[in-house]
């Protein structure tokens, strides 16, 4: 897909934007492509960048004592960043990582607010997008919050039908907040005889 169609899909997805917006977007995007396990942005670092994932797969997690917590999935046609490095400037308290061999659209939030400020459409489909993800993000805390595991491996299948296929048990049992045994006894349970 070339970029032309990426920005297209863009604008047909979350909100129309002009042909002068679209072709300033050209200009100033990047297209990378980068394998499995590839590291965006790791815990410490400062990134003034945003991702549209055009094919494959990323998660963000933290590491906490160790252990690893997945907190944000996305896929195709979504967006994904470290975004308090991003909003505040600080150094991202997680990383970012590819799960799939993947193709991402780069904006850097330079260019961002460089065309949000010539182009309103533009500055329309940004609220369009961080509504969407603070809306998704409230959603998953109310889930932790309100609903049990099976509730929440429930409402993820419903959201992401194909995760099962394309990211590890072990990254989705962090993501759900359950441990690995939990989430395969939610998958199989026993039969009652």
């Amino acid at each position: 897909m070339n970029k032309e169609a990426i920005i297209n899909s863009i604008s047909n997805t979350y909100s129309k934007l002009s042909s002068e917006c679209q072709s300033d977007l050209l200009k100033i995007t990047k297209i990378l492509s980068f394998e499995k396990g590839k590291t965006l942005v790791r815990e410490g670092q400062y990134s003034n960048k945003t991702y549209y994932i055009v094919s494959g797969s990323a998660r963000a997690y933290y590491l906490k004592n160790g252990k690893d917590v997945s907190d944000w999935f996305a896929f195709e046609n979504e967006f994904i960043s470290p975004i308090i490095s991003y909003f505040t400037d600080k150094a991202s308290p997680h990383y970012i990582e590819l799960l799939e061999d993947s193709i991402l659209l780069e904006l850097t939030k330079e260019n961002v607010e460089i065309i949000s400020n010539k182009h309103h459409d533009f500055e329309r489909l940004i609220r369009v997008i961080v509504t969407k993800t603070m809306l998704s993000l409230q959603e998953r805390i109310s889930s932790i919050l309100f609903q049990k595991a099976e509730q929440r491996y429930k409402q993820l299948l419903e959201t992401y039908p194909t995760i099962i296929q394309r990211v590890s048990l072990t990254h989705i049992a962090s993501y759900l907040g359950i441990t690995l045994e939990t989430l395969s006894r939610i998958r199989k349970p026993k039969k009652r005889i």
